[in-house]
């Protein structure tokens, strides 16, 4: 894992990350952020299937 920090009060990107997903979950309750997740992987679920029928009809 690299870490790229230049002074001491930066963070990683991970770390930044982290912190605003956990600040995410406190406005959204516990809830609103599964519901949030869930409504997430669909979207990438709709993507593959739309990836998967454009390769089929390059072939």
């Amino acid at each position: 894992m690299n870490k790229q920090t230049h002074d001491k009060g930066d963070m990683t990107v991970r770390e930044a990350g982290h912190e605003g997903g956990e600040a995410r979950k406190d406005e959204l309750g516990h809830e609103g952020y599964q519901k949030l997740g869930e409504k997430g992987g669909q979207r990438v679920s709709e993507l593959v299937q739309e990836g998967k029928q454009s390769e089929h009809k390059k072939h």
